[in-house]
């Protein structure tokens, strides 16, 4: 069964395909590249391979380390949301340890997480999405739809204040917008509130397994809450403006529902630990999962299959197929069962070892150094290969139809996500609603994030109340401490800015002897595995529609760009693009429009 959703098919006239590449985009795991087949006479992509160019074997260097030091080095994988897998990783070895933190603890992380979520989602948003919405970029691929902007009324102007669709498209133009400007001053308020819970941005240094070390003062408290109350004006607004953009977008372009559309199969690990509920134990963590701030599910076809971690964690699996990676399905394994009992398999994380096997890029053959992982389904017999929707599309989709998070600034009603924000500067108390949607598509994903910047923010002030309220009764603890075992396995599960984050360890002899951290990009970004399904990336651009108004010659590949943009990549740079007579254009797909900038990246 493929995973590319059922689309229209019309009149096919006779193609006219061509070889069109974009690579590198980079990124932390490596540089990704996006290598097309686009048949210009039907306008569509009909062929789409997604690699990555550089190995950097983290899961390698990790054994033998001792264990409390894997947040540390973890984090170090990504230079934008390291302080997601120093959170992991401690979950992780909580787990192994057992120990619990306080909950003091808990909420000073959480606070941490959010203020990251705040930070990381803006920035990519509004200074690197909304470059191809923006005014000067639909002036060049679609004259067009800029003209019918010029003359569409923005049905929300009366919340962020620009009166038509195309004036919001002008706020967001690289350097001169307004709104991008303001994103860049919001980043630097967000990245103030992060560093007051976890330290320092972007490799925390106050998150330990067993607490923080976080001195839990009230100005520690209220300076972050003052933070907070500033960039609200600016959440609220720009859930306005994104919900004008992406509608007009499907008005005036009918059919751009299939761009970046494929078949939904989304995964979401949970974020947010509940401090009563959480203690770290496997044999618990069902019911721990369950009680998390955003709830973890799988959800295909619009169903959710489980949001039980215990499942989600045992129907992991790791394929290779297009990967230059040797197999080991025949060493021994590190884990046979888990603290219940129930089997591991041998393609788990907590068996994986990691042998690369460098050889020349095929497409027919290997030619990505990203493995695959799936999701077995038994129901189904499938290995789904799901993706992270950008990350907020599936944490939304997940705490929706859970219905679980009940608060007093966010609740899940089984069909939407309800977030209440309190009166600002400008703007009165407002409560957003984000509902479930028709497609998991390119705008979908896209619309999502500004809403989970909105559903942060809500979370953090959960977060301040609870954390001033032990604050006020005295409970100042921050740290338990615990011993290190001599053997223990571990897992943890969060949801990186991006998506889906898992970390797996194995200890003996007191040292790390597995370790497999997973972030989104690898689910995102996989090539074909040995079933022949391809990764999300490949799936939802291959079969889209084209609707840049440029003919090959000048083609800016803009609709590709938006969908891979979409599952949040990170910083694309310098892109070249090849076309198949053997002409070579440099475009650069930046937000600096011309000046090649370097990205830090993205796990």
């Amino acid at each position: 069964m493929t995973a590319t959703a059922a689309r229209p098919q019309a009149a096919r006239k006779t193609p006219n395909v061509v070889d069109m590449s974009w690579d590198p985009i980079t990124r932390i795991i490596g540089n990704l590249g996006i290598y097309t087949k686009i048949d210009f006479a039907n306008r569509e992509v009909t062929e789409c391979r997604s690699t990555s160019s550089l190995f950097r074997g983290y899961s390698v260097f990790m054994k033998g380390k001792d264990p409390r030091d894997a947040g540390f080095i973890t984090s170090r994988i990504c230079g934008i949301c390291g302080d997601n897998h120093t959170t992991c990783s401690n979950y992780a070895q909580q787990m192994a340890y057992g120990v619990k933190p306080p909950p003091l603890a808990e909420h000073i992380t959480n606070l941490g997480e959010a203020a990251e979520y705040m930070f990381d989602h803006t920035i990519f948003q509004d200074n690197m999405v909304f470059v191809d919405f923006c005014e000067a970029m639909v002036k060049l691929t679609n004259p067009g739809v800029l003209a019918k902007a010029e003359q569409t009324a923005s049905p929300r102007g009366h919340i962020h204040g620009y009166r038509t669709i195309a004036d919001i498209m002008r706020a967001f133009n690289p350097f001169e917008g307004a709104v991008y400007k303001e994103a860049l001053h919001v980043s630097r308020v967000t990245r103030e509130m992060f560093c007051k819970m976890e330290g320092r941005h972007v490799h925390p240094s106050t998150l330990y397994p067993g607490g923080v070390g976080t001195m839990p003062e009230p100005t520690t408290f209220t300076d972050y809450l003052t933070r907070l109350m500033k960039i609200l004006d600016f959440v609220k607004k720009s859930v306005a403006m994104n919900d004008d953009v992406f509608d007009f977008f499907y008005e005036a372009l009918p059919g751009y529902e299939e761009v970046g559309r494929r078949r939904t199969m989304l995964g979401c690990w949970g974020a947010w630990q509940h401090y009563e509920t959480c203690d770290y134990r496997y044999e618990n963590m069902n019911t721990w999962g369950k009680a998390m701030y955003v709830t973890p599910g799988i959800i295909v076809d619009g169903e959710l299959v489980t949001n039980n971690l215990v499942d989600i964690n045992l129907g992991m699996r790791i394929l290779l197929g297009s990967s230059y990676y040797e197999d080991w399905v025949n060493e021994e394994p590190f884990v046979t069962h888990d603290p219940l009992g129930n089997p591991v398999d041998m393609r788990h994380p907590w068996n994986q070892t990691t042998v690369p096997a460098p050889q020349k890029r095929d497409f027919d053959d290997k030619y990505s150094w990203v493995m695959s992982p799936r999701w077995f389904d038994k129901k189904s017999g499938e290995h789904l290969a799901l993706d992270t929707g950008g990350g907020p599309l599936a944490r939304l989709w997940s705490t929706a139809l859970n219905g679980l998070v009940d608060t007093t600034y966010v609740k899940a009603t089984g069909h939407s996500v309800k977030i209440t924000l309190p009166k600002s500067s400008q703007l009165p108390e407002m409560t957003l609603e984000w509902k479930i949607p028709k497609w998991s598509n390119t705008i979908e994903r896209d619309r999502a994030r500004p809403y989970f910047v909105a559903y942060s923010a809500a979370m953090a002030f959960e977060f301040l109340d609870r954390a001033m309220e032990l604050v006020r009764a005295g409970d100042t603890k921050i740290f338990n401490d615990f011993e290190l075992p001599e053997e223990g396995i571990g897992c943890g599960f969060h949801e990186a800015v991006r998506g889906v984050l898992s970390h797996h360890l194995v200890i003996k002899d007191k040292k790390i002897a597995n370790y497999h951290p997973y972030p989104p990009t690898p689910w995102n970004a996989s090539p074909q595995d040995h079933y022949g399904t391809p990764g999300p990336y490949e799936d939802a651009v291959t079969g889209q529609p084209i609707f840049e108004e440029n003919g090959q010659d000048d083609f800016k590949g803009i609709d590709i760009m938006r969908t891979v943009r979409s599952f949040d990549p990170c910083l694309p740079c310098g892109v070249h693009m090849y076309l198949g007579r053997g002409k070579e254009l440099r475009q650069i797909h930046s937000p600096t429009f011309g000046a090649a900038a370097t990205g830090a990246g993205h796990g």
